[in-house]
């Protein structure tokens, strides 16, 4: 089965060419590194990798993430992440996925706390010519704003990360029902990378379990992908990796058409052309 995780962050060993933000929020001793990431993925079977940029080390400045992409293109894209009110984005994003392959871009609100702001929509914009994927980072708070914008740009696709669900919580009913009201809209992705974070409980999580296979039975498995939580020390403390890829294979009880869907098949389709084969 071809399996691709979408939601990896990395960071780099060399802080004088990448130099990071102030107090950044670094993985512990060498769990954040590519080749950390390379050797595990290579001892649970994946084929391919969305790295997504690291806000909490680098911000805005995605240069490590271009230069991964460029140098890894076989198997690993970039999702980038821009400053929605800064002018040169737009600029930026063109010349990253043209001259650096990157192929997706991560969206955050304005800081004014919207979605719906003409900055945001002006990178969607500039998202949908470029034929890329938009990940977007937001919690309930706006998913009212979310639904706007994916009324008004009805053909990018657009990957709701975590599923609203960034972090521990008691009552995830909430969740689901505003991500079951956003999948009446076509372009809408659920990426189930949320078990691990918004779990109150040990692994396996069972608290998470319905609200996942009620977001699956909402979106259908042809629009929901599969992330782990690269690097878990940071991300996952209470699982591992191959754990966290075992709540899909095993914990939840899926059909094999909807592993097959879920683990790569939709990824595959949406980020890399389904141009990524089994070795």
């Amino acid at each position: 089965m071809l399996v691709i995780d979408t939601h990896v962050h990395i960071c780099s060993e060399d802080d004088v060419r990448y130099p990071t933000i102030e107090s950044p929020k670094r993985p512990p001793g060498n769990s954040g590194y590519l080749s950390t990431f390379e050797a595990i993925a290579g001892e649970n079977q994946i084929a391919g990798a969305c790295i997504v940029q690291t806000l909490s080390v680098y911000g805005w400045d995605n240069q490590y993430l271009r230069d991964v992409s460029k140098a890894s293109a076989r198997h690993i894209v970039g999702v980038c992440s821009l400053d929605p009110e800064d002018s040169n984005s737009p600029t930026l994003l063109r010349e990253y996925v043209e001259d650096w392959g990157l192929r997706g871009l991560r969206s955050y609100p304005a800081s004014n706390g919207r979605l719906d702001h003409p900055g945001v929509e002006e990178l969607w914009r500039h998202a949908e010519a470029l034929k890329i994927v938009v990940n977007v980072s937001v919690s309930r708070d706006n998913t009212d704003d979310l639904a706007r914008m994916l009324e008004k740009l009805p053909n990018q696709p657009v990957v709701i990360d975590h599923c609203l669900i960034p972090r521990p919580v008691s009552d995830s009913a909430g969740a689901v029902k505003d991500m079951t009201r956003l999948a009446k809209y076509p372009n809408a992705y659920a990426k189930l990378n949320f078990l691990p974070v918004g779990s109150v409980e040990k692994y396996p999580f069972r608290d998470m379990h319905e609200p996942c296979n009620q977001i699956i039975e909402a979106y259908g498995p042809n629009r929901c992908v599969w992330g782990n939580s690269f690097p878990c020390p940071l991300w996952s403390p209470k699982s591992s990796y191959a754990q966290n890829l075992r709540l899909f294979t095993d914990e939840l009880g899926l059909s094999e058409g909807a592993k097959t869907c879920i683990l790569g098949e939709t990824a595959n389709r949406l980020w890399f052309g389904n141009g990524l084969q089994l070795n």
